[in-house]
């Protein structure tokens, strides 16, 4: 299940610190085994339950990529959206995503340097209210002056 979310492109020119967007999306079995292909990572805690059990996740975990790809789709579709350039990323993991979560990832706005077209976000993804993610994106957003 993905939010039906807003998207399209907010132009640097309307972008304001403190501005958020989130995306919500539950993780699926299929989502894992997709990323797994794509990315060439077929870690077995990602894939097999009976490996997974004997691990300190007690189960199968999600690639924390997986989630941080959330914050990428919010950056990319909403805030700033179309067009954005993706400079740097920090995250932090704090805790696991299973298979059957609702994950929820948000972006903020906390710093802009207009004349660079840059913004500086806190991202952090969220089950049930509880951090499992969390970090700074810095984006080159678009600007009607480039249209």
């Amino acid at each position: 299940m993905l939010d039906n979310a807003p998207r399209g492109t907010i132009c640097i020119e309307d972008i304001e610190i403190g501005m958020s967007r989130n995306l919500r999306k539950v993780i699926t079995d299929r989502d894992i085994e997709m990323f797994a292909e794509v990315s060439t990572d077929h870690n077995p805690v990602h894939l097999d339950d009976d490996y997974a059990n004997d691990t300190i996740f007690e189960g199968r975990i999600a690639h924390g990529m997986l989630t941080a790809g959330l914050i990428s789709a919010v950056i990319g579709e909403q805030l700033p959206g179309h067009g954005t350039v993706y400079l740097g990323q920090t995250l932090k993991f704090l805790a696991p995503v299973r298979p059957g979560d609702m994950v929820n990832a948000v972006v903020t706005v906390t710093d802009m340097d207009i004349p660079k077209r840059r913004v500086t976000m806190e991202t952090h993804c969220e089950i049930n209210g509880k951090k499992v993610l969390k970090g700074e994106a810095v984006v080159m957003a678009p600007s009607r002056k480039f249209d």
